[in-house]
């Protein structure tokens, strides 16, 4: 019967049944190649592009081209049952390929294969098949391309003209009829074009890290989920980590074996705080006491040819804090600061001898021999 296509509604996909070649330029090999066809039935605006093989990766790039080239997305798109659109065919309800049906939920429209056998079900991309052989395959039958991107260039070429060409009835072309009517009925794209998924399963160490086997790094995921057991989908760029239905984690990939991909806000309120360990923090945090254990920590900080040794005194400068207060920790820091004594110990003593209490200008020492001035200076012992 005659079917009545609704504009922007449906995409018909398909590859060819005749492959180009492509000669390789060192070797002189020669290597078939695929030719993808897509084309809107309601105008019957046509893409056509070569691509290495039907396999996952080449037919999900070939329709991420199709709809850049079409500027928007359908409602759904039709495609015949090859492995990489359909996992299980079906009569009734097919089983869509996991990488596809992810495909399709990126671009917000659905996959409706057709039934096996049945080229009827989309008969107008099998015509555009039997007319790209026609105004493409045959111009170039006598062209020798050394590269895939060479090839395409050229099917580019011979698509504007094929696109161009008049209908005998309608008196507009595919571009016209396209132009006029499609663009505002088909979907907006999203940011980005659809980045092929993997998937893994790890579980989540107790340093609060999973393995991520294909790069054999460690990528960090929020302390609280240490040794529950997580889903792992990552693409060329990102690794992104579930539980349960929910996204915990996102990382850009590293390609370095043993690297440690780190978000700090994965991290524990100790992991963290330990992260951050330097003289400028440790300063801070005395500045928050007291002005006079700032002028400690910063004087502890110029000893010493190992900062983690003075980290660790800081640290427990920071816990006298919490056993003895704050203004007894500050007037024991002016005492040790006076004296030029930047100790864990010194300061504990001076703490636990409630040497705080007294004021430090007590102890200015008084020279024993009494002010007079019959004094020779060392001017006379020359």
């Amino acid at each position: 019967m005659k079917l009545d296509h609704r504009a922007g509604k449906e995409l018909y996909v398909d590859f060819a049944g005749k492959k180009l070649e492509v000669v390789g330029p060192s070797t002189g090999e020669i290597s078939q190649v695929e030719v993808f066809v897509a084309t809107l039935p309601f105008s019957q605006y046509t893409y056509v592009e070569a691509c290495k093989s039907q396999k996952r990766e080449g037919f999900i790039q070939c329709l991420n081209n199709a709809l850049q080239f079409f500027g928007g997305v359908p409602l759904a798109i039709v495609s015949d049952n090859l492995k990489s659109a359909v996992t299980r065919s079906s009569k009734y309800e097919a089983v869509i390929n996991r990488t596809f049906k992810d495909f399709a939920l990126h671009y917000g429209c659905a996959v409706n294969p057709t039934r096996s056998y049945a080229p009827q079900d989309k008969a107008l991309v099998e015509n555009a098949v039997q007319l790209t052989y026609q105004r493409i395959y045959c111009p170039m039958r006598k062209m020798k391309f050394f590269s895939i991107g060479e090839l395409n260039k050229e099917i580019q070429d011979h698509l504007k003209g094929y696109n161009d060409v008049l209908f005998q009835r309608k008196e507009a072309s595919r571009r016209e009829l396209f132009q006029s009517v499609e663009p505002p009925l088909l979907k907006s794209l999203p940011r980005g074009t659809y980045q092929i998924k993997e998937y893994a399963r790890a579980k989540v160490q107790k340093m609060g890290y999973i393995y991520f086997s294909a790069d054999r790094t460690y990528c960090s995921v929020p302390y609280r989920y240490i040794g529950s057991q997580t889903q792992v989908q990552y693409t060329a760029k990102h690794v992104e980590v579930y539980h349960g239905n929910q996204r915990i984690a996102l990382h850009n990939r590293v390609m370095g074996k043993g690297a440690y991909i780190t978000d700090k806000n994965h991290l524990s309120s100790t992991h963290h705080a330990y992260s951050q360990w330097s003289p400028k923090y440790f300063s801070d945090q005395g500045g928050r006491i007291g002005n006079n254990v700032k002028l400690f920590m910063t004087g502890l900080f110029l000893q010493g040819d190992y900062p983690e040794i003075n980290c660790k005194r800081a640290m427990g400068i920071l816990q006298l804090a919490k056993t003895y207060g704050n203004e007894r920790v500050d007037k024991a820091c002016l005492r040790a600061v006076y004296h030029d004594t930047y100790s864990y110990q010194r300061l504990k003593n001076i703490l636990s001898n409630n040497m705080d209490e007294h004021e430090v200008e007590q102890e200015n020492r008084q020279s024993h021999i009494p002010s007079h001035q019959n004094i020779r200076g060392a001017d006379q012992y020359k």
